[in-house]
């Protein structure tokens, strides 16, 4: 994941497998987070800040997330935990699936952030920061994506794009 600020301008200016997409401001003051957004086709990725990622895949079900360093990835309908665990020789990739409960607090938690990215864009909370392609609509494109979600996130069967 990226630690500062010029990664966010690097990934809205390379992440050329993602287009549309969006570089914003959202909100103001200490509460204000700076937000990315792509599409790759019909699927989605949402970066909130440096370490929230969340991309969904094609029907809009979550795929994989970075969470303060965990990666987080679908295997049929459930969630994968992956950290690196260091030793003096070796850094291994520990796993360990989400119990129902964990997972459960993860979609809750996902869905306030979805709800509060709604409710900004919706006041115009937000600043530009940069769009690629220009004039590309994507703003709008990620408002109705926001609105086809619904209440219920699922779990995609697998961690892949579509």
């Amino acid at each position: 994941m990226a630690r500062d600020a010029r990664d966010r301008e690097d990934l809205l200016r390379d992440a050329r497998g993602l287009s549309p997409r969006v570089e914003l401001v959202v909100g103001q003051g200490s509460e204000a987070f700076t937000f990315f957004a792509g599409f790759r086709g019909e699927s989605l990725s949402l970066y909130f800040g440096h370490d929230r990622v969340y991309h969904f895949n094609d029907r809009g079900e979550l795929r994989r997330a970075y969470l303060d360093d965990v990666l987080l990835k679908a295997e049929q309908g459930r969630l994968v935990a992956m950290s690196r665990e260091r030793s003096a020789s070796e850094v291994s990739l520990v796993s360990r699936e989400l119990s129902v409960v964990e997972a459960r607090m993860l979609l809750h938690e996902l869905k306030d952030w979805l709800r509060a990215l709604s409710e900004a864009l919706a006041a115009g909370a937000y600043e530009l920061v940069g769009e690629e392609p220009l004039g590309s609509g994507v703003i709008e494109r990620l408002v109705g994506w926001l609105r086809a979600g619904g209440d219920e996130i699922q779990i995609a069967t697998s961690p892949r794009v579509s």
